[in-house]
């Protein structure tokens, strides 16, 4: 289908999202196979599949970035997104959510509801995107299909309503939407469609009031208040297909077409106008319109680097049209570029494109200054407008990083750049206090891999060690403090003298600075100055050199001098002035705590939860699951846990996983702030 034949009203999105294992890749193979796209089903195993192109993906069999392919039927234009089911590659999969109007959750049907399939169905809720979920492998053996749809029902809701069912021991599907007859494997046809009217005719009081005296409803007429019940929450489709023998995927095909909103029926993109850039406090909501004729709205969702073309950015239009000629800002950017070349893709293959409208998924490449969550518009009054941030999980594992050949120091810093630029959940960052290049990701799985391509795809050698805990300090008493800071050397002096309060704030506040000076006291050009010494001083901490926070500082006097009176002398005078408080203010160490989510064997809680209370870990609640899995979660210092994945995997025999959330800041227990205090070695100027 050429792109100039169809309109926003033939397209639908799709991202697949899922647990590791459930057969999304093989599913989207199996899409593109059944709707004609691809002539041979690929294999995740023989590493031939359109979505796994990249080659640690081929290596290891498993999706490890977001993927995006499309395909045409019946008069209708499908872009499907593959995502990555481990825990560890989340980012990657929460990237898709802003690019779709649906999100569908594969579950395996031998392991039942996993975590990132629970994961995704409530971050797909919460940017209120229409949801369905997809049972995948219905020709395993001993299944209990009855029990799942129990347990999908029991998890996410009575609105969880199945659309089809399988029949003939899953060796194909029935529709229950359309259709009343038939035998299936188990419920029925008759039951599962008259569970569905009824759900839908609830959002539609005049539809409900005609089911009540008429007893029915056609199928056809149906189809607004299905959309508004998929919008709302108010139905989640199942479908049920084996992506491996290709049963129930031409229906879901069918599915996607006839059932699924258009970008014009889903509910509306969380785009917000901000004040300025960098400050998102005042923000108030902004809604596109996916109509063609109107200026350009899009919005990055997925960066790349690709050794042969360089920076492919990845877009979803919202609203206008976009051709090769269309000059466009990058948000607050004054400095137009065109888009040039246009293409979508299909996997890693570039299909050039003449325009894209609402609802398409287009890239452009090699313009560099396009990063990640950028909004791409072709009229400079909408230099503000941003999509609302996703809530990406923290990334609190992390490496200390290092060349291991002397000079490549450079080459790191822009390896670093670039992995960082089309990962979203990869941190980077300097720490000044100990000098380390610290990475941060979601796992040691996930930085395994970015180890991998580091070496394979930019041949970089490094050394990598844990890196030093994150601590903080902070105060636990009011204090006061007092600096004269006088300094004379034959010419002009220096002189500031500074009078400050400092108070605790509670956990999590931050830094509060207050000028609370009469009477010109301090010449309100050196309070800057002031405020900058006291920075200086709560970076190089009090007690154990740790940066200090949940601090409120108060300049309330001082003294300056008409001709030797500088900035140096007042920023020398509020550090010292904050050291002198910081000192009588009981300074404490804070340090890191993390909510973790611990997936394990049922026979192995005992060992597992016992050796988090042998870490400072508490027990917050367990989940189990039907696979014979349980969730344990609980809370635990990041210091205690930094060889926690080997120790889980001998605890497990290799069968348990887990991920790492950032909680809050606590004090660390006294002996530990004792040994703290004791290694502390401070500078001479401290």
């Amino acid at each position: 289908m050429d792109m100039n034949t169809y309109s926003t009203e033939d397209i639908r999105t799709i991202a697949v999202v899922g647990h590791a294992g459930a057969g999304k890749t093989t599913l989207v193979e199996a899409l593109l196979y059944k709707t004609g796209m691809i002539n041979t089903p690929g294999s995740v195993e023989k590493g031939n599949t359109v979505c796994d192109y990249d080659p640690l993906e081929k290596i290891h069999l498993h999706t490890q970035k977001l993927a995006v392919t499309h395909t045409d039927y019946k008069n209708t234009r499908l872009y499907l997104l593959d995502t990555p089911g481990y825990p560890d590659f989340m980012g990657q999969a929460l990237c898709a959510l802003d690019a779709v109007e649906t999100v569908a959750v594969v579950v395996n049907a031998a392991n039942g509801i996993e975590f990132t399939s629970n994961r995704m169905m409530q971050w797909a809720e919460a940017r209120g995107l229409c949801r369905m979920i997809i049972v995948n492998k219905i020709d395993g053996e001993n299944l209990n299909l009855p029990e799942l749809m129990q347990e999908i029902r029991e998890t996410f809701g009575q609105e969880c309503l199945p659309i089809n069912l399988p029949a003939d021991k899953a060796t194909r599907v029935v529709d229950c939407f359309f259709n009343e007859n038939g035998k299936t494997d188990f419920s029925s046809p008759a039951e599962a469609h008259r569970a569905l009217i009824d759900q839908v005719v609830e959002v539609d009081e005049a539809l409900m009031t005609q089911y009540l005296e008429q007893g029915d409803i056609a199928p056809e007429a149906l189809h607004a208040p299905f959309e508004e019940a998929l919008r709302n929450g108010h139905l989640v489709p199942v479908c049920f297909v084996s992506a491996r023998t290709g049963v129930g995927v031409p229906e879901l095909a069918d599915a996607f077409v006839k059932l699924l909103p258009n970008p014009k029926e889903g509910n509306p993109p969380l785009f917000e106008r901000w004040p300025s850039n960098a400050e998102r406090k005042n923000a108030v909501p902004f809604r596109s319109e996916p109509d063609a004729t109107k200026h350009v709205l899009a919005h990055v969702f997925k960066v790349e680097m690709d050794p042969y073309v360089g920076k492919i950015s990845v877009f979803r239009v919202h609203q206008g049209m976009i051709t090769p000629d269309t000059q466009l800002f990058i948000g607050e950017s004054r400095k137009p570029f065109k888009a040039g070349h246009l293409f979508t893709l299909q996997g890693k293959q570039h299909v050039p494109v003449n325009r894209c409208i609402p609802g398409d998924i287009c890239a452009v490449a090699k313009v560099e200054e396009i990063e990640f969550d950028a909004v791409l518009h072709d009229a400079p009054e909408d230099d503000h407008i941003h999509l609302k941030p996703l809530d990406f999980p923290h990334a609190v594992f992390g490496l200390a990083i290092a060349p291991k050949r002397r000079g490549d120091e450079h080459k790191l810093s822009e390896v670093l750049h670039k992995l960082e630029a089309e990962d979203p959940a990869l941190d980077v960052e300097y720490d000044p206090s100990t000098h380390e290049e610290v990475m941060r990701g979601l796992g040691e799985l996930h930085l395994q891999r970015v180890l991998e391509k580091m070496q394979q795809q930019y041949k970089l050698e490094v050394d990598t060690h844990p890196p030093k805990i994150p601590y903080r300090e902070t105060i636990t008493t009011p204090a006061e403090g007092h600096h004269r800071h006088k300094k004379q050397t034959g010419g002009a002096g220096q002189f500031g003298e500074v009078f400050l309060r400092i108070e605790p704030l509670s956990r999590g506040a931050g830094f509060e600075f207050v000028d609370e000076v009469k009477g010109g006291a301090i010449p309100g050009q050196f309070i800057p100055a002031v405020e900058k010494g006291v920075r200086q001083a709560m970076e190089a901490g009090a007690v154990a050199g740790y940066p200090m926070q949940d601090v409120r500082v108060i300049v309330y006097d001082g003294k300056a001098h008409p001709v030797d009176s500088k900035e140096v002398a007042f920023v020398a005078a509020g550090k010292k002035a904050f050291q002198d408080a910081a000192a009588k203010a009981r300074p404490i160490v804070l340090e890191p705590v993390v909510n973790i989510e611990i997936s394990v064997p049922e026979s192995n809680i005992g060992d597992v939860t016992g050796d988090l209370s042998a870490r400072r870990g508490q027990v917050t609640g367990t989940a189990p699951s039907r696979s014979g899995m349980t969730t344990v979660s609980a809370r635990a210092p990041l210091a205690e846990l930094s060889s926690y994945h080997s120790r889980l995997k001998s605890l497990t025999a290799g069968r348990g996983s887990y991920t790492l959330a950032f909680s809050h800041y606590e004090p660390v227990a006294p002996h530990i702030q004792q040994q703290l205090m004791a290694q502390y070695k401070p500078g001479s100027e401290d």
